[in-house]
């Protein structure tokens, strides 16, 4: 006999119980079926809606009562012919009008008890058997209707009654020994106490009767056929990556529907286990879909050990703590009676080894009931101070990794803490069973996808980690960087197994975002449509998605976005920039942030601050971090300026030289930063930092090169019209250091803790003579480069190298 059973989202409407039929057409090919159906899809919350609008004395209930007739009837009007569809209308009609003088009861007394509640829902199957049996029939099968509640004798637990299995089987075995016909369709989730009340098995409890059905007949399999390919690696709508499992053990199953496995209704698996029936969880839509098939000994072992991930969402922890615990028996007997008596199902427990406190999981919107009858259980003890009042902690969920084989692998429990840590994912309580079957952690709720995602990337995605991207400006450098983000994105994920996807974009006006990724083709118009910028909208946004691997991008040179460093590092997002503001500031600003990246394992990256795509910054600090120590630092800092001078001539006024820079992208959008000498300063106090001396940016000299009016100037356009002005000056500069056969350099250094920056006449023998075009180079003397320094030299400015090192620090992050 085949046994199938059809959730909700399968029956939900006349065009998905066609579906269910075809396949109860085939399966009867085979030996006669068993069809075991949930009410029509959200009836069941309708009718909960309904009864308590009802019993709050609202009308509300009349609307919701009607929007239930008129799915059924349609389903009716649409599958049963025309001809035959007075009776069946006659019949669910009266059904129907049964209900309303029940609600009608409600709202009238003002009440609703768990009684009445019982017999309100299991108008939702009762309703979807007898409409599908006669389809069936209509359909020229040879069907028949089997009530539930005939069948299946409770106690009066309502609500969740509790199956009395002698009796049960003994009528499911009699019922269907006699029963010849093909197809026999049964209501789920309802049965019967012995007092002729109609009772039920709980929510998911259609799973239970299709289980309690196959158990009592001692059948091969059961199927459950749902709206999903079986049962996940974890939830698929919070995790895309991912995947059914097709082979899975009765225990495991048990522990992931335990921990909210929607597929599964956690007692389903009860009534077959001790008799090894094989279950199959099938996809009404994909009926050619393997599935998940779970039975004691898999038909085929994977290779990893972790089987899924699961999370139960809606959790409080009770906390029973005090000093009079210790030592003391009786006090874990008291807490768990108490609770027991509420009727209330603790769902996580963990215990000090010191015995100062126990801490249970329970269902959040039992918290309050369960708070008062702990602290009335040990009144006496809280008088006394030996036991403080229960601690109630709200807000949480719980995440478990589930698999059989866990026991024999060493290491999971660290890869799995380890993974949520560098996350900033805090652990409020762990609880481990002696089988290893699985490990679980209590979360902040607003953490789980992000702790689901995390997990899954870390046990089944092939090593392959996502990185999240907030990318603020995409102006010269930050459009660069997007290009080279997507045309490198296949190289990454097949080569260097990173996944990168840009998650938010702004610019100096809008801001948007796309959690599944922004299409890079044409994000400048999605970008128009996005919001308004602002720096805190931005931050809060990031906060709220609360993805892994995220990391903030900044491609701007605003004080302002600098400033909002330690924000992102504080919630354990990444910073990578090329904006030299935040690491050239305050000396204690500057290590307040590095300290913050180290306290919340966030990196905080700024390659580009000093050559652009130069690897200076990482050999710098390869070379401390190796116990090398630096003396000495000389260095053309500024691709801009060696531009500049390198193409200034007599026939080349200086004034157009320095447009074609700003044009070519190699300064600062003020120029001025760079002529200044200011941004030489900036990179110089940087890598005096990084080099581990301690100096503010002021302890550097400057000797300038500008006269007093073009530092005086305000904006672009006046400091041009300056150079100009000051033609004379500048050329005499050129044609002294052209008699002497010297070039002109603006050169950093640093000696004894003194620092300079200024131009400097380079004669032919020294190394910055032959510096062309915008390079760079620096000069390292230190402990092991005494008298040949270690030399650094290459193109220092323009946007596409300076996206390349901000693109190179992001795979640095995902290479971690």
């Amino acid at each position: 006999m085949n046994i199938i059973k059809f959730g909700g989202t399968s029956v939900a409407n006349a065009q998905n119980i066609s579906l269910c039929i075809n396949i109860v057409k085939q399966k009867k090919q085979t030996a006669p079926v068993v069809v075991v159906v949930s009410a029509l899809g959200g009836v069941t919350d309708l009718l909960l809606a309904a009864a308590i609008s009802a019993s709050e004395k609202s009308e509300e209930y009349k609307p919701v009562l009607e929007k239930v007739e008129a799915r059924h009837l349609e389903v009716i009007k649409t599958l049963v012919p025309a001809t035959g569809q007075s009776s069946v209308l006659s019949h669910a009609k009266r059904e129907l009008n049964r209900l309303e003088t029940l609600l009608d009861g409600c709202f009238l007394l003002g009440e609703l008890s768990e009684r009445t509640k019982d017999l309100i829902l299991s108008f939702g199957e009762v309703l979807s058997s007898y409409i599908i049996s006669e389809v069936l029939k209509a359909q020229g099968e040879d069907a028949s209707l089997a009530d539930s509640r005939d069948l299946i004798k409770t106690n009066s637990r309502f609500g969740k009654a509790v199956v009395n299995f002698e009796v049960t089987n003994a009528l499911i075995a009699e019922y269907f020994s006699t029963n010849k016909h093909d197809i026999t369709v049964m209501p789920g989730f309802i049965a019967q106490a012995g007092d002729g009340h109609t009772t039920t098995l709980g929510r998911g409890g259609s799973d239970y009767t299709a289980a309690i059905v196959a158990a009592a007949l001692d059948v091969e399999s059961l199927e459950i056929w749902t709206d999903v390919n079986g049962i996940y690696t974890a939830n698929p709508k919070i995790v895309k990556q991912a995947e059914p499992i097709p082979y899975i053990t009765f225990e495991e199953a048990m522990e992931l529907s335990h921990f909210g496995a929607k597929v599964l209704y956690p007692p389903t698996i009860q009534p077959i286990l001790n008799k090894d029936i094989t279950l199959h969880i099938k996809n009404t839509f994909e009926p050619d879909a393997h599935g998940s098939t779970i039975n004691k000994v898999p038909e085929v072992k994977s290779g990893n050990p972790i089987r899924g991930i699961s999370n139960v969402d809606d959790v409080t922890l009770i906390t029973l703590e005090g000093p009079g615990m210790v030592g003391v028996a009786g006090f874990s007997k008291r807490l768990f009676e108490v609770i027991s008596k509420e009727n209330i199902n603790v769902i996580f427990i963990t215990q000090a080894s010191s015995e100062h406190s126990i801490c249970l999981g329970i269902v959040e919107a039992e918290a309050k009931k369960a708070q008062a009858a702990i602290d009335a259980e040990f009144d006496f003890e809280i008088k006394q101070l030996k036991i403080y009042p229960a601690i109630i902690e709200n807000g949480l969920s719980i995440i478990a990794v589930v698999g059989e084989n866990m026991k024999n692998h060493q290491g999971l429990s660290g890869r799995m803490f380890s993974t949520l840590g560098k996350n900033n994912i805090n652990i409020r309580a762990i609880a481990q069973g002696a089988s290893e079957r699985n490990i679980s952690a209590v979360i902040d709720k607003k953490d789980v996808k992000k702790a689901l995602n995390t997990l899954h990337e870390t046990f089944f995605e092939d090593a392959t980690i996502q990185l999240n991207l907030f990318v603020m400006g995409v102006g010269n450098v930050g459009e660069k960087f997007l290009d080279q983000i997507k045309s490198q994105y296949s190289y990454l994920k097949d080569n260097l197994r990173i996944n990168v996807r840009i998650v938010g974009l702004s610019n100096s006006r809008k801001m948007y975002f796309d959690e599944e990724g922004i299409d890079l083709e044409g994000f400048k118009p999605l970008l128009e449509t996005g919001e308004a910028t602002s720096t805190n909208g931005f931050i809060s946004k990031i906060k709220e998605l609360n993805l892994r691997n995220s990391i903030f991008v900044d491609n701007t040179a605003s004080d302002t976005v600098a400033a909002t460093y330690a924000e992102y590092l504080k919630n354990s997002i990444a910073v990578v920039t090329c904006n030299k503001v935040a690491c050239s500031s305050e000396y204690a600003n500057y290590k307040h942030l590095k300290n913050l990246s180290r306290q919340y394992n966030a990196p905080f990256l700024f390659e580009t601050n000093v050559g652009a795509g130069l690897p200076i910054i990482d050999t710098l600090k390869n070379l401390i971090a190796s116990g090398d120590r630096v003396h000495k630092i000389q260095a053309v800092l500024s691709g801009s300026l060696n531009f500049i001078f390198n193409n200034f001539g007599e026939n080349t006024p200086f004034v157009n030289v320095v447009k074609q820079a700003m044009t070519e992208g190699y300064t600062e959008p003020d120029p001025k930063i760079d002529l200044s000498g200011i941004d030489v300063k900036r990179k110089l106090v940087i890598l005096i930092r990084e080099s581990g001396y301690e100096m503010e940016i002021d302890d550097i000299d400057t000797i300038s090169f500008l006269p007093d009016e073009c530092l005086a100037t305000t904006n672009n356009d006046n400091f041009l019209q300056s150079l100009v002005n000051n033609a004379a000056h500048f050329d005499a500069l050129y044609k002294r250091a052209h008699l002497n056969g010297d070039r002109l350099k603006f050169v950093a250094s640093f000696e004894n803790g003194k620092a300079n920056v200024g131009l400097q006449f380079i004669p032919l023998t020294h190394p910055f003579y032959n510096l062309e075009g915008k390079d760079n180079i620096v000069l390292f003397y230190t402990d092991r480069y005494a008298d040949q320094p270690l030399i650094i030299k290459g193109a220092g400015a323009g946007a596409a190298v300076t996206a390349s090192g901000i693109f190179a620090d992001v795979i640095r992050i995902g290479n971690k």
